[in-house]
């Protein structure tokens, strides 16, 4: 367990992260959400050891690493969002100067370096050099990079950041391994569709300051006062009697008829909405689907944020 209590950082007297607080629960993929200035980069820098904190914990397996930044360096692997590369070497002589930084003994770097290039899918590549790969191939170079040293815990700002759709593609594959590898990873991103499918828990942050944070369900959960239906009929057939069944009903609100659907709010317990299906077949209306409309992360940081949705960082 990731526990951060109380965090707070000052650039002079501008207040990056104030009083930030938030558990992330051992061998998730987290995501971190927010807009740009929110605090999420400075959080992640901190946690990584390249910021100081001006006050407040963070406790990875019970060790408050801000106490003890010595620690950091055998528990965490932290990719940037602006990597840095040697194009001058080859894959393998990248990670092996790694290895020699992290003093992995030399007759244990050649297979590390072959099960790294492997994970990442660049073993063909091992003997290219760093200037001849693409950014999505340099993105996961970069990531072997961090895992070097075999740190329970990645911290990954913006890895998909200038992806292609088959880059991105390959770098959420990776992310299932490395969560399937037992590691916990926080990774933050600006494609919020694709952050919420890789994601087990999100935390939404803005000015610093932890607006929501749980798993996505539980999130959308708490967010929706009132759940949301679809109806769909053969041929879109029958919504004038839908709607003046809805019409009736005390618990239906916020009703619009589409093209193609009846969408309503809806404040009535399970037994009513059975109810509410079984007189829409009454009324011989051919009823394709009747179903829940789910909430997305974006809808929520939005209600959360602001209109900020285009200015993350």
């Amino acid at each position: 367990m990731i526990q951060i209590e109380n965090l707070t950082k000052f650039y002079g007297r501008f207040k990056a992260v104030d009083g930030l607080t938030l558990e992330i629960p051992d061998g998730s993929v987290f995501g971190f959400v927010g807009p740009n200035g929110a605090g999420k980069t400075t959080t992640m820098k901190i946690m990584s050891g390249l910021l100081a904190a001006s006050g407040g914990r963070i406790t990875i397996d019970g060790m408050d690493i801000i106490e003890h930044p010595e620690f950091i360096g055998d528990k965490v692997g932290y990719m940037p969002d602006f990597f840095g590369t040697y194009d001058n070497l080859r894959a393998d002589e990248y990670l092996e100067f790694y290895a020699g930084m992290y003093k992995i003994p030399a007759n244990e770097q050649p297979r590390l370096i072959d099960d790294l290039l492997e994970l990442v899918d660049l073993t063909e590549k091992k003997y290219a050099y760093v200037d001849s790969l693409s950014r999505g191939m340099k993105q996961r170079l970069c990531l072997a990079r961090s895992l070097v040293h075999d740190p329970s815990l990645l911290i990954l700002d913006e890895p998909a950041s200038g992806l292609d759709p088959r880059a991105r593609f390959e770098m959420k594959e990776i992310l299932k391994q490395l969560k399937n590898l037992g590691k916990t990873v926080i990774i933050s991103s600006h494609i919020l569709p694709e952050l919420a499918e890789m994601c087990t828990h999100v935390g939404i942050i803005d000015h610093g300051v932890v607006k929501a944070t749980g798993s996505i369900s539980d999130i959308m959960q708490n967010m929706q006062k009132e759940q949301v239906y679809s109806v769909k009929t053969l041929e879109n057939t029958g919504f004038d009697e839908i709607k003046a069944l809805l019409l009736e009903l005390p618990f239906a609100s916020d009703i619009t008829v589409n093209t193609d659907e009846v969408i309503f709010s809806y404040r009535g317990d399970k037994d009513s909405v059975a109810r509410l299906i079984k007189n829409i077949v009454d009324k011989n209306v051919p009823l394709l689907s009747f179903a829940e409309k789910q909430g997305n992360l974006e809808d929520v940081f939005m209600e959360l944020t602001g209109d900020e949705k285009n200015e993350q960082n």
